[in-house]
């Protein structure tokens, strides 16, 4: 049986984030997502910047999805939950989930990120090694 690893990320809304009706501006949610994996990354050891450096792999999102439940706005704070979805293939899958403050569920959402060798400017259709050996030690 696989592991889930997930982490939880707490955001404040700025008052930049928000639009002429006072509410998160949709396209946020995408940079709140953003923050969920970041953290993920720091807590999991599996950080853009770290992958690059020691591969020359960027991991770029070639998928998003998101699903609005309720509005938020200036000043409150939301809770992030990017949780992986392990996959066979040679891509990186996370879902999300925020919440407001009244742990109500205000969007849900998912990403799909691939393998982008840099320096030839290809796509990885197999799994680079550090990714197998990292889901060894995380999700196995």
């Amino acid at each position: 049986m696989n592991k889930t690893l997930s982490s939880i990320t707490e955001v404040v809304i700025r008052f930049s984030e928000c639009d002429a009706l006072q509410m998160v501006w949709h396209g946020n949610y995408v940079k709140y997502f953003e923050d969920g994996r970041e953290d993920f990354g720091k807590k999991f050891g599996l950080s853009y910047w770290n992958i690059y450096e020691k591969t020359g792999l960027a991991v770029p999102l070639v998928h998003v999805e998101c699903d609005f439940k309720k509005m938020v706005g200036f000043g409150e704070t939301i809770t992030v939950e990017t949780t992986m979805i392990d996959d066979p293939a040679s891509k990186i899958i996370f879902e999300y989930a925020i919440f407001n403050d009244k742990k109500e569920l205000v969007c849900k959402g998912k990403t799909i990120q691939v393998f982008l060798n840099m320096d030839k400017k290809e796509l990885l259709i197999t799994m680079p090694h550090f990714f197998e050996e990292w889901k060894k030690k995380y999700l196995k």
